[in-house]
């Protein structure tokens, strides 16, 4: 869909908003108007929502709710019908909810990539541009590598180059003692992986946004696996009658429109972009 077309489709389904929005039991007016959206700990870390969020809000009296988790776990969600619509780094998950019926109207919205990092010395000689290799080394070395192993996007993806590189760092847990996994989100694993001088995996904007604080450097980058997608879905009325379907198309809208676009495309941290938008490039 291309540039006007979004424009089009977002004033669109303004207009096709209702006056009060409605559940199975109660009237509510226009200020408790809500989209409840799941998203990816990258994108709330960096600050990208609190830029893009504030004007759709003003825009259309509609309050977005952020539950800020790993791609997994805000799927799951929507799975269970406790969100609207998810926003989210995970393409064959994505898929996967919307082949299951769940999700509606998939759209690509942005772009960065993932880097590896780790103590500047890089003591298992893992600097690169090839991520398997460099996670060959890393396993050899026995190198501390810290793992969000939350069933997030970013782990997902983690996890798909130790297979490519033939290892299975989770399978055994005495020869493998270098391998921990943090259960926590990209920041605080990057925190984690820092105090330790350990790797880690995350994606460049949670990266650049914590820089001044940590002394971990890139390792790896520029390997295209390690190219990170999102996108916005939708939740299926017809699986979750409560969805706010129209609150959802009314976000996504806003989130491919040209507007938007060139505001995710002009967030920047010290001169830096963070994300690059799919639909509309800032010229």
């Amino acid at each position: 869909m291309n540039t006007c077309s979004n424009s089009i489709l977002f004033v669109a389904v303004l207009f096709l908003l209702p006056a009060c929005c409605k559940n199975d039991s109660t009237k509510c007016t226009c200020a408790e108007r809500v989209l409840r959206l799941s998203s990816t700990t990258s994108v709330d870390n960096t600050g990208l929502l609190d830029v893009i969020i504030p004007p759709f809000e003003k825009r259309t009296g509609i309050k977005v709710h952020v539950l800020a988790v790993g791609t997994g776990k805000a799927i799951k969600l929507a799975e269970n019908g406790d969100v609207d619509a998810i926003f989210v780094h995970d393409r064959l998950a994505e898929e996967a909810f919307v082949a299951a019926g769940y999700g509606l109207h998939r759209m690509q919205v942005m772009h960065n990539n993932f880097v590896v990092t780790g103590p500047a010395d890089d003591p298992a000689g893992a600097r690169g541009h090839d991520a398997v290799t460099a996670f060959s080394k890393i396993a050899a070395a026995k190198a501390v590598f810290i793992s969000r192993g939350d069933d997030s996007g970013t782990n997902k993806a983690e996890l798909r180059l130790w297979k490519a590189a033939g290892i299975d760092p989770k399978g055994d847990q005495a020869k493998n003692a270098w391998y921990l996994e943090s259960g926590q989100g990209q920041r605080m694993t990057l925190n984690m992986a820092d105090e330790k001088k350990a790797y880690c995996f995350l994606d460049r904007a949670t990266f650049m946004s914590a820089e001044d604080q940590v002394s971990s450097k890139i390792i790896v980058e520029g390997d295209k696996r390690l190219y990170n997608p999102y996108s916005f879905t939708a939740v299926n009325q017809a699986k979750h009658p409560q969805a706010r379907y129209l609150e959802a198309m009314a976000f996504g809208a806003w989130l491919t429109s040209a507007e938007c676009q060139k505001m995710i495309a002009e967030f920047k941290i010290k001169g830096r972009q963070l994300f690059y938008p799919d639909v509309f490039e800032k010229k």
